[in-house]
C-alpha cells in the first residue's frame, strides 16, 4: 500500500514498509550509507544515514516508512552529523588511499568525496591493526576495516551457514575475523563477492589488485550518488 510522508517538507509516496534511505533515493533524495544493502536486512552499523525522524536522529535504513511521517534530512546540524561520522572512520583506521588496491571503488572514500570532505576534524589515532592473510584466498586488511558487519551478516559457509567472518572483542578493541577453516572452502566466485560486499579495501583476495585503469573504476565512472539514485553515467 502507497503511504504519503514528509521529507524537507517535501511530499512524497512510497510503499509502507519500504526502508527510508531506500524511498528518499527513489524521489531524488540521496543519503548516504556504508552498511545499507538494498535488498538485505537492515544493519544499522554504520549511522552514516542520519536523519530526523518526528523530532528523533535514527539511522535512515533502519525505518519502514509509514503515513504522515515528518522527515529532515538536509538539516546543517544534519548534514554535520553524517560528515562527522565519516571524518571519524578516517581518523579511527588508517586509510591511505591513493596506495589502496580499492581506491576508485572504495565506499568509503566515495562518500567522503561527496560529503565535501577533506581531512578530518577529529585527531588520527593511527592504531596498530593487526592483519590477517592465514586464509588461502583472502587478506583481512583491517586497517581499513569501518566494521561496518556486512561480511559478519552476509557471508556464509554454503554446507553449514556457519558465518565465516566473526566480530571479535569489543569497543577500541572490536575486530573483524574470519574462520580459515571456511574460508578455504569458499568457491572463487564467493571470495569475489565477499571482496564486493565489502565497501572498503578490508578483505582482498589474493593475487587480485589494481586490475583496473585510474578514470574506469566505479566510482569514477559513476558517483556513489548517482549509483543510490539509479542515475545513468552522464
Amino acid at each position: 500500500m502507497s503511504v504519503e510522508f514528509t521529507i524537507d517538507g517535501r511530499a512524497v509516496a512510497a510503499s509502507e514498509g519500504t526502508p527510508l534511505v531506500q524511498a528518499a533515493a527513489a524521489a531524488g533524495v540521496y543519503i548516504p550509507t556504508l552498511c545499507h544493502l538494498p535488498g538485505r536486512p537492515s544493519l544499522g552499523t554504520c549511522r552514516v544515514c542520519s536523519v530526523r525522524v518526528n523530532g528523533r536522529v535514527t539511522a535512515a535504513c533502519t525505518v519502514p516508512v509509514a503515513a504522515g511521517m515528518t522527515v529532515e534530512v538536509a538539516a546543517p546540524d544534519l548534514a554535520d552529523m553524517r560528515l562527522a561520522l565519516v571524518e571519524a572512520l578516517f581518523a579511527e583506521g588508517n586509510h591511505n588511499c591513493p596506495g589502496c588496491e580499492k581506491s576508485g571503488r572504495c565506499e568509503l572514500q566515495a562518500v567522503a568525496h561527496e560529503l565535501g570532505m577533506t581531512v578530518s576534524r577529529f585527531p588520527y589515532r593511527f592504531a596498530v591493526h593487526e592483519p590477517d592473510h592465514a586464509p588461502r584466498r583472502i587478506w583481512l586488511e583491517r586497517d581499513r576495516c569501518i566494521l561496518c558487519q556486512r561480511c559478519v551478516a552476509f557471508v556464509r559457509d554454503r554446507a553449514s551457514g556457519r558465518p565465516i567472518f566473526t566480530l571479535e572483542n569489543r569497543g577500541v578493541r572490536s575486530r573483524i575475523a574470519v574462520d580459515r577453516e571456511l574460508a578455504d572452502a569458499m568457491a572463487p566466485e564467493q571470495v569475489r563477492e565477499a571482496v564486493r560486499l565489502c565497501p572498503v579495501g578490508c578483505i582482498l583476495e589474493k593475487g587480485v589488485g589494481y586490475d583496473e585503469a585510474a578514470g574506469r573504476r566505479r566510482f569514477e565512472v559513476r558517483s556513489i550518488r548517482d549509483r543510490a539514485l539509479g542515475r545513468k553515467p552522464g
